[in-house]
């Protein structure tokens, strides 16, 4: 053997490519390196032997074969496992990146390719003011909407320019860092004199941030409805397969985009993937209420979520209205201060809604819990048979609902008890027939138990079925909850109890509407244009008077409301089970749905959740509950991780509180959402 002094004893040859941001080729070097050279070394070996003078701050050494960046600096290459046979690429951390927004706008700009798409994300919210980045993340277009958007361009003969917001010019440096307090109460705007808008402070408090007000305002605002032929070419989900195929595409929040094999000027879909919007402020949040309001728009149009003909007619007014507000020149700015305060009042109670954050305990700790007691009509459907339909005595106390045959039997045995707890409540309204129906599918052994309550009118029916969506959570009508959840219900009624008033309406032909802009395709089939126009405006009389972010807020407010908001699906095949089902993942539950009807099948609180994993090996999921109930499930419309984060993830935001709301505890997402031991 040679002595260790002697050159190449133990040095060997590492291939390694760099990526010249100015030259098209890349250039290979071969560096004499030893397995106990740290990575650092490494890159300064190879800076030396390039002899070119540039600023290499952002460079970082990726491992292809591996699929892994080497940012340990300090490791040695025998610890990070790198050896002669490895080809490294000596290349930029931060990348071009275009993003499609809720809004349909995409913007280009520098994003981390080497960060974990949770910071990422984070830091791309920075760039776009948006706050709360954690309910947001990346999601890959499902192929079906590329082929879709292929076979449009194929049928255009005019290539289509893509308008494109360029933020390129700032990247985000890899020590970007938030304002301290950026999440915090004492955030004071300073309003502009002449128009009340407090955009160029938002500017401020995001001081990294690209954005000039004018592309704030893009961001900000709605913009043009488009046009219905536009509408007609983009991808519906028919199914729920077709809805379990859109949550496919979501990255992993705990790999780099880089791992996930995107690459550089990818175009990406930004979204908000998690349905609990915590602390809407008009005052900070003019994008982030502005992109809300996109996703739901689109999500209503493009029918991913179900929606009565009633309810479709109300979005369509709101957005007529938003559009109508949205072109004014008037408006083109931000609320003031008194209005920001009228609005706030009027909609603090959005995030109680969605269970997010902690709200007054005062009402909690009444000895003497509240009960409702009534007669209403019970619907139980029977197969090839009439419904029975009979009026009963009900009594709701606690979280269980008794009924008895008449007043005076209701001291003694009820009928029947029922527990709301883990229970599914749909609304079952159509306010110009003056029907109020709660319909109630409450679990049992085989599956869902499914009856109706039938009100007799807007009260009745705003504080049972009140009552029934915190019963349903656990909750009982101390809840401080439980009033603002009466008072959300009685304004969405309002809404769409409208009356047409001959002069409100004018001559639809005169106003200068495209309704088929409004409304799915199922409801421009159905009807005639000038149809379609006097039925928005009919239903425009109930919201004209509304602020442009007081009609936005009312849409998100509408759309958290529809029986099926909130709910991601994945087609999944559970243990023991000889077909497929789909699975619908809320902010509170779990819901086994069946593929062919659409029903479901039984419900899972995440209150009532002891423990959940992933068996790694056959990729399966495994969920413990309460009363030694368990499941377990392979995921079959994408990777068994996607189910495992938004489970972790849905938990991690409900420990979200304004207390301590200045950092986020990412360690703690990691820690739910990863899947290690």
């Amino acid at each position: 053997m040679t002595s260790l002094g002697a050159y190449g004893s133990n040095s060997w040859e590492l291939l390694v490519s760099v990526d010249h941001q100015n030259e098209e080729e890349q250039k290979e070097f071969t560096l004499q390196v030893t397995g106990d050279l740290h990575i650092g070394g490494v890159m300064l070996k190879l800076v030396e032997q390039i002899k070119m003078t540039q600023d290499w701050s952002d460079y970082a050494l990726w491992w292809e074969q591996k699929k892994c960046w080497l940012l340990k600096t300090h490791w040695t290459l025998d610890k990070c496992g790198v050896q002669a046979d490895a080809k490294l690429l000596f290349t930029t951390q931060h990348k071009m990146l275009r993003l499609r927004l809720p809004n349909m706008k995409t913007v280009r700009l520098k994003v981390s390719f080497s960060s974990v798409v949770f910071k990422a994300v984070s830091d791309i919210c920075k760039i776009l003011n948006i706050r709360r980045s954690e309910e947001l993340s990346l999601l890959k277009q499902s192929e079906d909407a590329i082929r879709k958007k292929k076979k449009k361009d194929k049928n255009n003969k005019e290539p289509v320019t893509e308008d494109i917001l360029n933020l390129c010019n700032s990247p985000v440096s890899s020590g970007l860092s938030a304002s301290p307090g950026l999440y915090s109460k004492t955030m004071t705007p300073t309003y502009d004199p002449v128009s009340g808008t407090p955009a160029s402070s938002t500017i401020t408090w995001f001081s990294d941030s690209p954005l000039t007000e004018q592309n704030c305002n893009i961001l900000a605002f709605s913009h043009p409805i488009c046009s219905p032929e536009t509408l007609a070419e983009m991808y519906q989900p028919r199914t729920l397969a077709d809805k379990a195929r859109l949550n496919a595409g979501w990255l992993d929040s705990s790999r780099s985009l880089m791992e996930q094999g995107i690459l550089e000027d990818d175009q990406l879909l930004l979204r908000f993937k998690y349905y609990t919007f915590f602390d809407l402020n008009p005052k900070y949040d003019a994008v982030r209420i502005n992109q809300i309001y996109e996703q739901a728009r689109w999500a209503i149009l493009l029918e991913e979520v179900d929606c009565t003909e009633e309810e479709m007619l109300i979005f369509a007014a709101l957005q007529y209205h938003i559009s109508k507000l949205s072109s004014s020149s008037e408006t083109q700015n931000f609320p003031g201060e008194s209005e920001v305060d009228e609005i706030e009042a009027a909609l603090s109670n959005l995030e109680v809604a969605l269970e997010g954050g902690k709200t007054s305990n005062v009402l909690e700790d009444i000895t003497d819990i509240p009960k409702l007691a009534d007669y209403l009509r019970l619907v139980r459907p029977r197969k090839l048979s009439i419904k029975s339909i009979k009026p009963y005595w009900f009594v709701f106390k606690d979280t269980s609902v008794s009924y008895f045959k008449n007043t005076e039997s209701s001291h003694g045995e009820p009928i029947e008890k029922l527990n709301l707890k883990g229970c599914e409540v749909v609304p079952d309204v159509n306010v110009a027939a003056k029907k109020f129906g709660i319909k109630l599918l409450i679990p049992v052994a085989d599956g869902m138990n499914e009856l109706y309550l039938r009100c007799e009118n807007e009260n009745q029916y705003a504080r049972w079925m009140a009552a029934c969506v915190l019963a349903s959570k656990g909750k009982t009508m101390a809840d401080s909850s439980y009033r603002p959840e009466v008072h959300k219900i009685l304004s969405f009624l309002k809404m769409k109890n409208w009356t047409m008033s001959p002069q409100a309406v004018s001559d639809p032909e005169n106003v200068d509407m495209k309704p088929e802009c409004f409304v799915s395709l199922r409801y421009t089939k159905k009807y005639k244009s000038k149809q379609l126009a006097a039925r928005i405006l009919e239903a425009h009389q109930n919201v004209s008077q509304m602020s442009l972010v007081e009609a936005k807020l009312r849409f998100i407010q509408a759309w958290q409301s529809l029986p099926e908001f909130g709910l991601s699906y994945y087609i999944v095949r559970f243990k023991g089970s000889k077909k497929d089902d789909v699975l619908g993942v809320s902010y509170n539950r779990l819901i086994r749905i069946d593929i062919a009807t659409g029903d479901p099948i039984t419900t899972w609180r995440f209150s009532n959740m002891k423990q959940w994993n992933v068996n790694w090996e056959i990729r399966q999921v495994a969920i413990e509950f309460d009363q030694n109930v368990s499941i377990a499930f392979t995921c079959l419309s994408a990777d068994c991780k996607s189910i495992h984060e938004y489970i972790g993830g849905y938990i991690f935001l409900s420990t979200r509180s304004k207390d301590h709301n200045e950092t986020l505890d990412e360690e703690l997402f990691h820690k739910l959402t990863g899947g290690q031991e």
